[in-house]
């Protein structure tokens, strides 16, 4: 398992982040987003939908739940679920993301507990604010052998290394 730290001290690092993210994913990956109301979750996957080149503007799904950004690029789509209103993994189930995930990006904002079973190689995104001056960071776990030593990035000794930030 690999990770990183790093602080995001405005919205626009936040989404840097994501852009930095959308440049390592392929299709096929997973993201699960974790974080407060508030803490970035969304605005982590607009930089993610640029770097990915999707069409439409990435919002928060919330009262959709699920929505689909095809890429404008020949490249995957970006599956954008949030999670926050289902009920447990059963309801996930119910969207039937497992034909989806194999030819896309797929990101599920409330999905620690949930989504892991979608794939066996994951990002876990956990994003903190620091409520008194606002401040996020980030920690980003790479989860399975893709991130850890395996499958096309065997190569890297930490596959999360260009993102910055301190590994942890």
């Amino acid at each position: 398992m690999t990770a990183r730290r790093l602080l995001l001290p405005r919205p626009e690092d936040t989404r840097a982040l994501g852009a930095a993210l959308g440049r390592l994913l392929r299709p096929g990956d997973l993201v699960v987003l974790t974080g407060t109301l508030g803490a970035g979750k969304t605005t982590l996957t607009q930089g993610l939908g640029e770097a990915l080149g999707v069409r439409g503007a990435v919002t928060s799904p919330t009262f959709v739940i699920a929505r689909v950004h095809p890429s404008t690029v020949g490249g995957p789509p970006l599956v954008h679920v949030d999670a926050y209103r289902l009920g447990g993994a059963l309801e996930l189930d119910d969207l039937d993301l497992d034909a989806e995930v194999e030819d896309s990006v797929t990101v599920v904002e409330w999905g620690h507990g949930l989504a892991e079973g979608l794939a066996p190689d994951r990002l876990e995104v956990v994003l903190d604010v620091d409520p008194r001056t606002e401040v996020r960071t980030a920690t980003v776990t790479g989860v399975g052998p893709r991130w850890s030593g395996g499958g096309d990035l065997a190569d890297r000794a930490d596959p999360l290394a260009a993102l910055g930030g301190e590994p942890c």
